[in-house]
């Protein structure tokens, strides 16, 4: 099962994350500049977080599983129609489209798993669903940027499609009926019920703050990782997938190691020190140093270990911090919360950064010092949730 969460995980992930290091293909074919490619990354963000915004009040009224397919099946429908896109226009709808359902994956394999694991398990639970992300850096990205390289930015979309086929059907076979949550829910709620049930618990609004500030913390340099690096640095757009292939694989091994800290001490102290040392990646990547790729790469494992390992105990947390019966609710919200503050900090960056005439890209050092800035906050805010079921 957790598997089967992991490869739904991937997929998502990878639908996302791939739009990234393809900016310069983009850029190029569809003459866009810095904003323009920070609306397509962020209008992912923005479709998921109305759709999770509104699965925040029905996400606890139906079968996990069946909920979980629906949305599935639309992100595979979605990725196909990015790689029949032929203009910039039909691109940015086909990923608004595939926000709507991508948005909500995320939470409902979280709510899964805080269902159905105990909680003296369910960081390293976490930390095997999170691989997805690993295995998308490692696997996606790298697989992706080599197909755009040699047969057009199309076709990572088409081979992605094709993979979601496959792990569709392993979530009809792996993944059971989750209905337990649905024996309290109030059947006679209505939608402005459900919403008022959620919100009005102060420990909701604390846990869901940590993850935006983490997600603004993050997104500001994420989206432009890639075309400063081939921009400021010079380095070969072939040899980006080298990047995210070996900073994904440390995750590999970090990820479940940061599981098993998560349920050994406090969420809120690993989560700390964590977002301490992801400062010293965000800053050496944000001062594009001239400096030959081992150490770019040696750079990326920091990043991707530190930067992305912050999400396995804020996860916990936040799954932690309602009652069952509120779980898929606040999961849905908390990805509402997370798509927007993403899309906001994508959008928010690519208006800091300007292109000069000779095409570097200006501006970017700033936007590592506010990252570290929303990570200061993310730890006042961890301090402030409570651990409920």
């Amino acid at each position: 099962m957790l598997i089967t969460l992991m490869l739904v995980m991937f997929t998502a992930i990878a639908d996302f994350m791939i739009m990234m290091p393809l900016a310069s293909y983009l850029m190029a074919e569809f003459q866009i500049n810095t904003a323009h490619f920070g609306l397509l990354v962020s209008s992912y963000s923005l479709a998921a977080g109305c759709s999770a915004l509104l699965a925040s009040s029905q996400a606890d009224r139906f079968d996990r599983r069946h909920a979980l397919l629906f949305c599935y099946g639309g992100l595979m429908l979605a990725t196909l129609a990015c790689a029949l896109s032929d203009s910039y226009v039909t691109l940015l709808l086909a990923r608004v489209l595939a926000g709507i359902f991508g948005g909500v994956l995320g939470s409902i394999s979280l709510a899964i798993v805080g269902d159905l694991i105990p909680p003296e398990r369910r960081g390293r639970a976490m930390s095997w669903v999170m691989l997805g992300f690993s295995l998308s850096a490692v696997a996606g990205v790298p697989l992706g940027l080599w197909l755009a390289a040699h047969s057009g930015w199309r076709l990572p979309f088409l081979v992605l499609t094709g993979i979601c086929a496959m792990v569709a059907l392993a979530i009809i076979r792996y993944i059971p009926s989750v209905r337990g949550h649905l024996a309290s829910l109030n059947q006679a709620a209505n939608w402005l019920d459900n919403y008022r049930e959620l919100l009005r618990v102060p420990n909701h609004w604390w846990a869901v703050s940590l993850t935006a500030m983490l997600m603004v913390s993050g997104f500001l340099v994420i989206p432009f990782i890639a075309p400063t690096l081939i921009a400021n640095v010079g380095l070969a757009p072939e040899d980006l997938m080298y990047f995210y292939l070996v900073g994904g694989a440390a995750t590999i091994f970090s990820r479940p190691l940061i599981g098993r800290l998560t349920d050994r001490y406090p969420a809120k102290k690993v989560v700390a020190y964590l977002i301490l040392a992801s400062f010293i990646p965000i800053i050496l990547v944000t001062q594009n140093l001239a400096v030959s790729l081992p150490w770019h790469l040696a750079i990326s494992v920091l990043f991707f270990i530190f930067v992305s390992g912050r999400f396995i105990p804020s996860s916990t947390m936040v799954a932690a911090a309602t009652q069952p019966h509120l779980r898929g609710r606040l999961m849905a919200f908390n990805s509402a919360v997370q798509n927007f503050a993403s899309g906001a900090a994508s959008l928010l960056a690519g208006l800091i950064l300007t292109q000069q005439s000779d095409g570097h890209l200006a501006n970017y050092a700033w936007i590592g010092v506010l990252s570290c800035v929303a990570g200061l906050l993310a730890i006042f805010l961890a301090r402030k949730i409570k651990a409920i079921s």
